[in-house]
């Protein structure tokens, strides 16, 4: 595969068709586990990193046309989807180390990552571990702005929530819980407007394997307070670095108001609400959503990382922007 350019002007868009067969998994072991992805398409690298408990099969409908003038890579993290599950580090920074040896397997040097939910929270930490591999930051309901999250998850964070993962697949409980989404939905509640996709998260859990390795991915970024981690207080280092925020107004597992706090945290940042729309905006509109993938990536140009830039911006600190905007208050610890 051929190096990608990262400086330059915006680039000219050269569109082809994918085939079926580039939509199927593919896999690479890394580190002795085996790594699902899906790999499609000419061009600039375009990595899709799904939410918590979620997978690759999440962007299928989207990546034929992003595909069409990109190279996009869409994993299955490590304990989710068809890679393996292993006993291991479930935390965002090793999501992120993840990311950066398949795509080393792969040939990518660098990459425009977007990151649904937990996802997000993975694409901002390589961006802080690895900025001079990162082009452009594309955050869609990301995690790690604020201790807020639904209540559900904050549950399942608890001592014996596998069991109540486990009693979800029982006999009639489903049609039970069914009933309760269609209530809620009918009721206009914001969980209606995310619980089908989120039970739809649960069903990919069909073992105890499978359930482990969700409990503890979700314990290393929630307890029962809520989220432990945060990206606010190094948002400051994206400053030159071309990032978008994406978010439906109804959002009921990170609410949409963090996305207003991580835009006035993120110099430059561009943030885009998508009205009536949930926690998977690029479900509820996939087609406002690659265009707007395709708008930013195509008129932007490549962040220019140097180290002596990223030297000034670490001495410089945070502190001041923390005292202003109270960033200690809304978490506790930063994904390190």
């Amino acid at each position: 595969m051929t190096d990608i350019p990262r400086h330059g002007p915006a680039r000219a868009v050269r569109l082809r068709s994918v085939g079926d067969g580039e939509l199927e998994l593919r896999y690479r072991v890394v580190h002795g586990y085996r790594r699902a992805f899906r790999m499609a398409g000419e061009g600039p690298a375009l990595v899709l990193i799904h939410g918590i408990g979620d997978s690759s099969a999440t962007w299928a409908e989207l990546i034929p046309d992003l595909a069409r003038s990109h190279t996009v890579i869409a994993p299955d993290l490590l304990g989710h989807g068809a890679s393996d599950k292993p006993r291991a580090d479930y935390s965002v920074a090793a999501y992120a180390n993840g990311v950066r040896d398949l795509l080393t397997t792969l040939g990518i040097e660098s990459a425009t990552l977007v990151g649904h939910s937990l996802g997000g929270g993975v694409a901002m930490q390589f961006a802080y571990q690895f900025p001079e591999r990162t082009e452009r930051l594309i955050l869609v309901s990301a995690g790690g702005v604020g201790r807020e999250v639904n209540p559900v998850l904050r549950a399942v964070s608890l001592p014996g929530a596998h069991l109540a993962l486990s009693a979800l697949r029982l006999p009639g409980m489903r049609l039970q819980v069914g009933v309760g989404v269609r209530l809620m939905k009918l009721l206009g509640t914001g969980l209606g407007q995310d619980a089908t996709e989120l039970l739809t998260l649960v069903d990919a859990l069909p073992d105890e394997t499978s359930r482990n390795a969700f409990i503890r991915t979700l314990r290393a970024v929630v307890d029962w307070r809520g989220q432990v981690v945060t990206m606010l207080d190094r948002c400051y280092l994206t400053e030159g670095m071309p990032t978008m925020l994406l978010w439906g107004d109804r959002d009921s597992v990170v609410p949409v108001r963090h996305a207003y706090r991580a835009h006035e945290a993120m110099p430059g940042s561009r943030l885009e609400v998508f009205e009536g729309a949930g926690h998977f905006p690029f479900h509820s509109d996939p087609a406002r959503f690659v265009a707007l993938v395709e708008e930013f990536t195509g008129g932007s140009s490549p962040a220019a990382w140097s180290r002596e830039h990223w030297r000034e911006l670490l001495v410089e600190g945070c502190a001041g922007r923390a005292a202003e905007q109270g960033l200690r208050e809304v978490s506790e610890r930063s994904a390190t």
